[in-house]
C-alpha cells in the first residue's frame, strides 16, 4: 500500500493498481486534519466522467469500476503508469498563483502577459503553466517551460495534451454555466512508451470552477471548488508553516455541498 495526500494505492496479484479516493482534504500542501465526508466518492465519479468525455483526446488509465465492496464508488483499478515528474497546469484566467506572480513581474511561470490584468482576469490565450511534485509537506514549484524540458524531454507533448484537454473540458463547462478558470493534469506512460491520462481529472480538488454568470475581474469569484476551504484557512490567522488547523463543522459542511454542487452542474445528475 501506499498513501498519498489524498488517495490510497494498492498493487494486486496481476501488477493492477487498486486507486482509492479518501474523504482527506489538503490545501496549501498540507493534509488537513478534518476529512470531508463524500469527497471521495464525488471526485472518483466526476473524474471518470471527465475521463469517458474526454477519451478521444487523450487514453487515460481506467480499466475497471469492479472493486471491492467498501470502497465501492471511490475507487478504481487503474493500469501502472511511470509517471512524469511534473504537474501540468492549464490557465484560462489570472488568480491563484498566477496572479501572485503576475502582480510582481507581469508574467506567469515565465509567459509575458499584457498589463492591466486583474484578479479572476481572463488571459489572452490559455497557458501551459507546469509545477515540479512535491513530497508530503512540501510545496509545489512553478516553474517556466524550459526548466521543465530539463525534468521531462517529452514536456512538449505534456503542453499540448494539457492544452487540448483544457479547452475542450472549458468549452463544456461554459455550457453549463461554469467558467473552468484552471485545472492540474498528471500523466503517465503505459509499459509501451504511450502517454497516458492518470490519477483525477477536472475535479474540485484539481481545479477551480467559477459561477460563468456572476464572474467579474477584479477580486474573488462565486466558486464550486476548494476555494472557500482555501479562504476559510487564509482568513483563520493559521501560519501555513505549522501543522494545519481542524476545520470547523460549518466549513466541512459547505465545502462538502460545494463538491456536490459541481458535479450536479457539471454532469446533471445529482451525486447520490
Amino acid at each position: 500500500m501506499r498513501t498519498g495526500k489524498v488517495r490510497d494505492l494498492y498493487t494486486n496479484s496481476s501488477g493492477e493498481l487498486l486507486l482509492v479516493a479518501s474523504d482527506r482534504v489538503s490545501a496549501f500542501d498540507w493534509v488537513l486534519p478534518t476529512e470531508i465526508p463524500g469527497k471521495g466518492a464525488v471526485l472518483t465519479q466526476l473524474s471518470l466522467f471527465w475521463f469517458e468525455k474526454l477519451a478521444s483526446v487523450v487514453p487515460n488509465h481506467i480499466l475497471s469500476t469492479d472493486v471491492p465492496e467498501q470502497v465501492k464508488g471511490r475507487a478504481v483499478i487503474v493500469m501502472p503508469l511511470e509517471m512524469f515528474p511534473i504537474e501540468c497546469v492549464a490557465r484560462g484566467y489570472l488568480t491563484g498563483s498566477g496572479w501572485s506572480e503576475y502582480k510582481k513581474s507581469q508574467t506567469v511561470c515565465g509567459i509575458a502577459l499584457p498589463a492591466g490584468l486583474l484578479d479572476g482576469s481572463q488571459l489572452p490565450t490559455n497557458i501551459f503553466t507546469p509545477a515540479t511534485k512535491a513530497e508530503i509537506g512540501d510545496h509545489d514549484i512553478n516553474i517556466d517551460f524550459e526548466e521543465a524540458l530539463k525534468i521531462s524531454p517529452q514536456a512538449g507533448e505534456l503542453r499540448d495534451l494539457t492544452l487540448k484537454l483544457y479547452g475542450a473540458a472549458a468549452d463544456y463547462a461554459k455550457e453549463r454555466g461554469i467558467i473552468l478558470a484552471d485545472t492540474k493534469f498528471e500523466f503517465g506512460t503505459d509499459a509501451s512508451g504511450k502517454i497516458i491520462l492518470g490519477d483525477e481529472a477536472l475535479t474540485p480538488d484539481s481545479s477551480r470552477f467559477w459561477e460563468a454568470e456572476s464572474w467579474v475581474p477584479g477580486g474573488a469569484q462565486a466558486s464550486f471548488d476548494k476555494q472557500y476551504l482555501r479562504d476559510y484557512l487564509t482568513s483563520s490567522g493559521w501560519d501555513r508553516e505549522s501543522a494545519p488547523p481542524e476545520l470547523p463543522q460549518d466549513i466541512v459542511e459547505k465545502t462538502a455541498q460545494r463538491y456536490r454542487d459541481a458535479y450536479l452542474r457539471l454532469t446533471g445528475t445529482q451525486f447520490n
